[in-house]
């Protein structure tokens, strides 16, 4: 094992190699804040296949560590990692899909490996559900905004053009009753 390769699992499972450090004051998932959003690209260690990656369509992929919700490597792997760090992470089946595998892109039996960056850690799902509307509640309020904006500028550029047309039909009856009667505008004058 090299110097920088840290086994996780105790047992040679799963085996974490940082390749990018995260900051010093960089913090990882706590018990506050077990979400996690990363980004990662899975491959299959006898072919070098991918066979998942984020990194194509920029997707985050967000789960809650230490509750079973991923494989056993990526709970393991995500407690030890800090936002910022990237890390290369080789796990054996029995922490990965195991002797059934996930078809059809992983085989039964299957070594994986994830290069895997922690973007950021958030609050649980119940705090969560609060930024998470709070969020939709701001981005609606942007969009009432430039719906608002919109509207204003309509409503300014009507004005502006009733104006023009007002002030064009001020200049034609001027005109009109310059000309005299007979067109029912003048004074008689």
């Amino acid at each position: 094992m090299g110097g920088n390769e840290i086994d996780l699992s105790g047992d040679g499972g799963v085996i974490k190699t940082i390749i990018r450090q995260a900051k010093p004051d960089a913090t990882g998932p706590t018990e506050s804040f077990p979400l996690v959003d990363v980004h990662y690209e899975g491959t299959l260690a006898e072919t070098g296949e991918v066979f998942d990656t984020t990194h194509e369509d920029n997707t985050i992929f967000s789960f809650e560590v230490g509750k079973g919700a991923v494989i056993k490597a990526w709970d393991l792997a995500l407690k030890t990692m800090k936002t910022g760090e990237v890390a290369k992470i080789v796990c054996k089946p029995e922490y990965a899909y195991g002797s059934a595998g996930s078809l059809p892109e992983i085989p039964p039996e299957s070594t994986l490996v994830f290069e895997v960056e922690l973007v950021a850690c958030r609050p649980r799902k119940g705090s969560n559900v609060a930024s998470v509307s709070d969020e939709r509640a701001r981005l609606d309020e942007l969009k009432r905004q430039r719906e608002m904006a919109a509207a204003t500028k309509e409503e300014e550029k009507k004005k502006r053009e009733e104006a023009k047309a007002a002030a064009a039909a001020r200049v034609q009856a001027k005109m009109d009753a310059k000309r005299g009667p007979g067109k029912g505008k003048g004074k008689g004058k």
